[in-house]
Order: structure tokens, then C-alpha cells, then sequence
């Protein structure tokens, strides 16, 4: 798929793959590249993990915890890349995702792996941000619709190949291949990207606040409060949540900027409708194969190509929203998409309240993929324009700490949705299409109204 077409063909200058910008593109491909396969594999490959060493209950745990210790990797890799670049932070993010890859690969007892995907989690949280403003940054600002398609398109080979890729591993290697597969590919991303971020330079931001450190560390033990009440029951649940929520709600109030949790106009609303919308995907992704597997009787294989369409139709919508160049039009495409993904988690709840086949879960899901392939990266190209050249870091930071704080609480709150016994997953898809609806309805607020000075 040429994302280029419209582009015409003399002009370097708005090519993506420009001479200057080529090296830190492709490392980019490569690095969400393998992230993605990361993401999915495990995500394809978590009933099996579950299983095999005994820890149902710890299943949405597994999932939260990484989400959880990101938000510390986000806080210091928004400050250390606004004054000293990218490169640093992405040495010490590779570092500890590849510890965790390998902790996780090794695990003998779930509570082992769940600690291992939160070392992934620090280290992820550290690249997401690296990447956003490190090629933000070489990439002029006309060419960031196409830029953050292309993020969106380097998801399309691992989620084609990603759920039968992992499957083949289970069965014939077992489970820990998946992970460690995944560490044998780290150093080969590292090599083609840590080269473009060392030259992009540095910024004039303040290095480290660490009363923002310190903000940070309270909400991720919000987060991982959180989650430990999704494995109690009774009133003990209830307290360790409240109190979960509590913490991690008083750290984003200081940590995001100003007007986010009331949904105020412009940036703060693009920080929030980006919570709202990652909470619905990761929440509803990480109990489909569940779902698929367990209730409906599909092989760990099908699950997976369900997962694989809806990365495929991600991509779909990250390509068409990057066509889009009408004002007028990109406003309606961002609501539009928050709309498609609920008519889509409609379609996936249908089969389990009505006589209905189950392939209709396939065909949601993949319409779940599409929506979110259209507003997802039109919320970062929102953050970008919004943001002077020297708070890209910190408000980038804020982006994705709003991810993943937002899901945290969803999958610690799925987790005591999700009955053990009863393996009934209705409540937690009704949970993210309750989150994806109030994105839809805030949604017209991250934009300054026709007219209006952005």
C-alpha cells in the first residue's frame, strides 16, 4: 500500500523515506515492528501461559502489570527526551524489555511471568515515547498523518503472522519460545534504530523532575493496587480498588496537563479521548481469545486470526485517515471512528445474548480494528500539532501515560468483572463498550471549534 500517492512524486521534501529521514523510518518499522509481535503473541499465546502454570486468576494481572510500570518509563523518558534526546532513553528501554522478555521466557510460577511483563512493560513504556518524538521530530509536521499510518501499518505483518506464528510455538516448543523469540529479535531492532535517534539531538526541557518521578511511582502503585483487588473477592476487592483508584486518579490529575480529566477543549481532551479509547482495545483484546477459546470452542490458531484481522483493519484505518486532508473531514473522521469500534464490540457481543453464530465475533472485531485504525492515530497527529517543539516529550508522556493508567483501571476492574468459575466474559465487553461510547461523546472537544485559533 503506497501511502504516498498524493504526494507528488518530485518532492523528497514530502516524502517519508527522504534521504535524512529514511534510517530513523525504518528503524522505527522495525522497532513497532517487533513490539507489535510482542504484543500479540502474548496476547494469542496467554491462555496457554495460564494454564500451564496454574494462574487463571493472575490473567488480567498479567496483562495490567506491564501497563502499570510503564507509566514510570513514560514519565522519565518525556523529560530526558525534551533536553537530551531520544538515544539515552532508548538504551535503558531496550535494556529492561529485553530483561523482561527473558524473566518471562524462564518463569517457573505465574506471580515470576507477571513480574517479568512488568520489566516489559518499564521498558515499552520508555520506547513508545522515544519513538513518537524522536521520528516526530525528523519527520516534518505535513508528513505526520502519513507518519503515524505508517506506525500503524508496521502492525500489519505481526498481527498477519503474529497469532499463527505464536500458536506454532506453543505447540511444538511451548509457551516460553514465544517470549524468547521475541528477546533473539531485540538486538537486530536495536541495531537499525538506536543509530536515527542518536542524531536527532537534544531539547531545552528540565531533566528529570523527580517530584513528577515521584507522582509517577504513586500512580503506577495505583495501578498495581488496582490489579491485586481484581485477585481478591468481598469487601477486601472493593477496598484495595477504591483505594487503587484513588492513588492513580491523584497522580494524573498532577502528572497530565491541566482541564484533562474534565475534558477540557484541545489538548487536554486528545490526552483523555487517547485513555478512553486504549482502555476500550486493551481491556476487550486481552479477553477475545479467551472468549473465542473457551466459550465459543475455537482453536488457540482461530482465536489468533481474529486478532490478526482486527491488527489488519487497524492499519486499513490508519491508511484512510492519512488520505483525509479536508479539515472538515478529519473532524468527522475521529468521532466516526470511536463510532465504528462500538457498532463493532456490538456485533462481538451479539453472539453471546443472542442465537447468532460465532463467526460474528470475527467480523466485530475486525470492525473494532477499523475504528480505532481511524481516530487512534489522528489523536497523536492532534498531540503533535498542539504541542510546542519543546513539550513534545513531556505532552507525548502525558499521551501515553493517559493509555496506560486509563488501562490499567479497565483491566483491573475486568479483573473483577471476569469470574474464574464461570469464565463468563459479557461483563468486561460491555465494561469497553462502555468506555468507547463516552470517547464518542467527548470526542467533537478535541478540536478548537471552526473558526477558532487552535
Amino acid at each position: 500500500m503506497n501511502l504516498s500517492d498524493s504526494v507528488a512524486p518530485s518532492s523528497c521534501a514530502d516524502k517519508l523515506f527522504a534521504p535524512g529521514r529514511r534510517a530513523a523510518c525504518l528503524g522505527a518499522v522495525a522497532l513497532i515492528s517487533m513490539l507489535a509481535f510482542e504484543s500479540i503473541a502474548v496476547a494469542t499465546a496467554m491462555p496457554a501461559v495460564a494454564e500451564a502454570l496454574h494462574g487463571l486468576p493472575y490473567y488480567a494481572l498479567a496483562f495490567g502489570a506491564t501497563l502499570a510500570t510503564s507509566v514510570l518509563g513514560m514519565t522519565a523518558a518525556g523529560q530526558l527526551c525534551d533536553k537530551r534526546g531520544p538515544y539515552r532513553a532508548a538504551l535503558a528501554g531496550l535494556a529492561a524489555f529485553l530483561a523482561g522478555l527473558l524473566l518471562a521466557g524462564f518463569a517457573s510460577s505465574m506471580p515470576a511471568l507477571v513480574l517479568g511483563r512488568a520489566l516489559q512493560g518499564l521498558g515499552s513504556g520508555v520506547l513508545g515515547v522515544t519513538l513518537y518524538v524522536g521520528v516526530g521530530r525528523v519527520v516534518p509536521p505535513q508528513l505526520h498523518p502519513k507518519l503515524f499510518a505508517m506506525f500503524a501499518g508496521a502492525w500489519v505483518v505481526p498481527g498477519l503472522v503474529g497469532p499463527a506464528l505464536a500458536s506454532f510455538l506453543v505447540q511444538f516448543l511451548g509457551w516460553r519460545s514465544v517470549f524468547l523469540a521475541v528477546a533473539a529479535a531485540v538486538p537486530v531492532a536495536a541495531a537499525m534504530m538506536l543509530p536515527a535517534l542518536r542524531r536527532v539531538g537534544s531539547g531545552t526541557g528540565e531533566v528529570l523532575r523527580w517530584g513528577a518521578m515521584r507522582w509517577a511511582l504513586l500512580a503506577s502503585g495505583g495501578a498495581l493496587t488496582l490489579h491485586a483487588a481484581s485477585q481478591q473477592s468481598g469487601s477486601g476487592a472493593a477496598v484495595l480498588f477504591a483505594a487503587g483508584l484513588l492513588a492513580a486518579g491523584v497522580a494524573a490529575r498532577l502528572l497530565l496537563p491541566a482541564g484533562t480529566l474534565s475534558a477540557a477543549r484541545g489538548l487536554p481532551t486528545v490526552i483523555l479521548l487517547r485513555g478512553l479509547i486504549a482502555a476500550t482495545f486493551a481491556s476487550a483484546e486481552a479477553f477475545l481469545p479467551l472468549l473465542l477459546t473457551q466459550h465459543f470452542g475455537w482453536s488457540l490458531t482461530q482465536a489468533g486470526m481474529a486478532l490478526s484481522a482486527g491488527a489488519v483493519t487497524w492499519s486499513l484505518g490508519s491508511a484512510l485517515q492519512a488520505r483525509a486532508q479536508r479539515p472538515e473531514t478529519r473532524r468527522l473522521l475521529l468521532p466516526g471512528g470511536f463510532a465504528l469500534t462500538a457498532l463493532g464490540l456490538l456485533v462481538v457481543i451479539a453472539p453471546l445474548l443472542f442465537a447468532l453464530p460465532s463467526w460474528l465475533v470475527f467480523a466485530g472485531w475486525s470492525t473494532v480494528g477499523l475504528g480505532i485504525g481511524l481516530s487512534f492515530p489522528m489523536l497523536s497527529v492532534l498531540l503533535l500539532q498542539l504541542s510546542p517543539p519543546d513539550s513534545q516529550g513531556s505532552n507525548t508522556s502525558s499521551l501515553q501515560l493517559s493509555d496506560a493508567l486509563t488501562s490499567s483501571a479497565a483491566l483491573a476492574l475486568a479483573g473483577l468483572l471476569f469470574n474464574p468459575a464461570t469464565r463468563q466474559v459479557l461483563p468486561v465487553l460491555l465494561m469497553s463498550l462502555a468506555l468507547v461510547a463516552a470517547a464518542a461523546l467527548i470526542s467533537p472537544r478535541a478540536q478548537p471549534r471552526l473558526g477558532a485559533n487552535a
